[in-house]
């Protein structure tokens, strides 16, 4: 039965804002040195009249989303803002009124549908990825979420119940979820704090040797100034995967820079991950790489805590790249593979044995994949698409509402940090790191909580 609570998109509006990076980023073989974030803002009614504003953002991640060897990095970046553009007034002809989770779903039925739009509209020479889909879209989805809570005048994840879903997680994910609904796979108080993993990017300094010169604006600039200013306990060291010398030097050097930092202030334990993104060729690469860590250093092997999607995203093409072998030693996340159920249960066989949720791949997938997630009891982690501002907000919110998830990567304070000024003096927990720490705490408002 229809609900007094579901709700009609009244309007949807897409602005682009432009973010130069304080530093170049580098991550598999492409190194990005701006961006753009797309900003949507949804007005909404629920079936009692009552009304409000929800917003969401996101950076567009093209490169990330879409490495295309056809398409360039410039023209993925402006088809992926055509989507968002499209999506939204695609949202506001929607005429059943509905809980944001069916609303979205709706639409993500014609994510592919308005992408071939995209293609005929500036003659794109292939189709654009549904993870670029996901992307571009995914501030809409946030801001559907938002709105839904503010006009309820309750946070968005506490709205996710029997009382107010129209139907229960069996419609989506399969009998096994029959009668339970998301209030059972997401927590109704965001954990109080959680510890920051801090992105030590392939071209960046670890030393004052590695510096050509000082930027000189106020924030860290080598790694060990970094463990120090904020007090880090968790590094994300990305790698190359296709220099197996270079990789184990990479994190045995992380470990030489790390370990008398961290003895000097005290601190005894602290975690690495470790992120290939794709590039390495199979699993032997990976036990080699994690025999050769574990042979140059004991201490830095026993910390690396999971490996991040090591092969290449299309499961389907290789599925000779099993993970099984070099899951029985660390936990293996995937991550750009991670579109929908299909692509989850497919990395199950792989031998995949943990999930890396992502905000931009939108609010209603990573809800509903986290379920699926949770109830296969695998490992989880929430990754970072260098998101300042807003996003890096709701990125965490998520991260501080599904159980299991440890910390949360945020790294727009690294690379990017404009954005977050406006956000800092009203949440300085979040952006003002001391502890190695973000007081996701505060994450309790309405709508996506803040």
């Amino acid at each position: 039965m229809p609900k007094d609570t579901d709700i009609r998109l009244l309007n949807a509006s897409v602005e682009f804002e432009p973010v130069p990076f304080r530093t170049p980023l580098k991550f598999g073989g492409r190194t990005v040195t701006e961006m753009y974030l797309i900003n949507v803002t949804v007005d909404a009614e629920d079936r009692k009249g009552n009304r409000s504003r929800g917003f969401g953002s996101m950076p567009i991640g093209n490169v990330w989303a879409w490495p295309s060897s056809v398409i360039t990095p410039d023209v993925a970046e402006k088809a992926m803002m055509r989507l968002a553009e499209i999506t939204a007034i695609k949202a506001a002809e929607l005429e059943t009124p509905g809980h944001p989770i069916d609303l979205m779903l709706q639409l993500m039925e014609q994510y592919s549908d308005f992408a071939e739009q995209v293609k005929q509209e500036l003659s794109l020479a292939e189709s654009m990825p549904r993870l670029a889909q996901l992307v571009a879209t995914s501030p809409l989805d946030a801001a559907v979420h938002d709105v839904y809570g503010r006009i309820l005048n309750q946070n968005s994840y506490n709205v996710l119940s029997g009382e107010y879903m129209n139907h229960d997680l069996s419609r989506y994910l399969g009998d096994s979820f029959r009668g339970e609904y998301l209030d059972r796979y997401t927590m109704r108080q965001p954990k109080k704090m959680m510890p920051l993993y801090h992105l030590v990017g392939a071209v960046d300094p670890l030393t004052e040797a590695d510096l050509s010169g000082r930027i000189a604006d106020g924030l860290p600039e080598t790694l060990g100034e970094w463990i120090k200013a904020d007090g880090l306990t968790h590094l994300k060291i990305k790698l190359s995967g296709d220099n197996l010398d270079w990789d184990v030097q990479r994190v045995l050097s992380v470990e030489a820079v790390a370990a008398p930092v961290q003895e000097k202030r005290g601190c005894s334990a602290w975690a690495y991950s470790v992120d290939f993104n794709e590039k390495c060729e199979n699993v032997e690469y990976v036990l080699s790489f994690l025999d050769q860590v574990k042979n140059g250093s004991k201490a830095a092997f026993d910390r690396i805590q999971y490996i991040e999607q090591p092969t290449d995203r299309d499961l389907k093409k290789y599925p000779e790249n099993r993970m099984h072998r070099a899951a029985e030693i660390k936990p293996v996340v995937i991550d750009e593979s991670l579109l929908d159920l299909e692509s989850l249960q497919l990395s199950r066989e792989l031998g995949y044995t943990g999930v890396a949720f992502k905000a931009c791949k939108g609010q209603t997938e990573t809800l509903l994949l986290a379920a699926a997630a949770i109830k296969q009891n695998l490992f989880l982690c929430v990754q970072d698409l260098t998101c300042p501002g807003y996003s890096f907000l709701h990125s965490a919110s998520l991260a501080a509402r599904i159980p299991g998830v440890a910390a949360i990567e945020g790294n727009a304070r690294q690379f990017c940090p404009a954005p977050n000024r406006e956000w800092a003096a009203r949440f300085p927990g979040m952006f003002n790191i001391t502890n190695g720490t973000v007081e996701t705490g505060v994450l309790n408002g309405n709508g996506l909580g803040f």
